[in-house]
């Protein structure tokens, strides 16, 4: 196993140390398995399309670009009103 040096700032490493520190984690663990856990946008991208096609088999579901890009817009007005942003 390799080990690699990152720099974040302080207060980030602190954070994530305390985070690491209450699930019982050394910091090095808690990344690796922070690592493991997250999906790169290849994969989100790959599973997005197996959930499409799925919809799609399932219950004939298959929105347009333009339908698709006004969903995402809707998701985003609502997520920015219940996060404040």
């Amino acid at each position: 196993m390799s080990d690699a040096n990152v720099r974040i700032p302080e207060e980030a490493k602190d954070r994530l140390a305390a985070i690491a520190a209450a699930e019982g984690l050394s910091l090095r663990a808690y990344l690796a398995r922070l690592a493991e856990t997250l999906l790169t946008p290849a994969e989100r991208a790959e599973r997005a399309e197996k959930a499409r096609a799925a919809l799609e088999e399932w219950n004939g579901y298959a929105p347009t670009a333009a339908q698709e890009q006004d969903l995402d817009s809707e998701l985003d007005r609502r997520l920015a009103e219940v996060t404040g942003r």
